[in-house]
């Protein structure tokens, strides 16, 4: 194997060092966004508790969640509307959907003398493709 020639200087080899390091800075960057997206919580999830969260040394116990109550009438009021809808729904389902173009045309009925003609038609073309057969061998 043919040994490589040494560079006379060694700036090809710092300018790959800076070019190495500007790459790694980046991705330390890119690590540390997805690092502190990580940590941030959506809305609707609930918030961390203090074992799993940054502030470990805190020693006071969490506070459980406290439920959202619904009043009667509310309660009645959803139910009302879902029913409404489901009603809607089903009235929806019920009525069969009709084209608002031309009505569909009539299905075809083969006459006994076209399907007569077909057969006989059929039958000549496999004594012709047996005959051609039996004339090959």
């Amino acid at each position: 194997m043919p040994k490589q020639a040494k560079p006379k200087d060694d700036s090809l080899l710092e300018m790959a060092i800076v070019g190495y390091q500007r790459e790694v800075e980046r991705v330390k960057a890119r690590i540390a966004d997805i690092k502190e997206r990580l940590g941030q919580r959506g809305p609707g999830r609930p918030k961390a508790t203090p074992t799993t969260s940054a502030v470990a040394t805190e020693t006071a116990p969490a506070a459980p969640a406290k439920r959202r109550t619904m009043s009667k009438s509310a309660r009645a009021r959803i139910a009302a509307a879902q029913r409404a809808r489901w009603a809607a729904q089903k009235k929806q389902q019920t009525q069969p959907a009709k084209p608002a173009g031309p009505a569909e045309p009539k299905k075809r009925i083969m006459s006994a003398a076209g399907l007569k003609a077909i057969r006989e038609a059929t039958q000549k073309r496999w004594a012709a493709y047996r005959k051609a057969k039996k004339a090959e061998a």
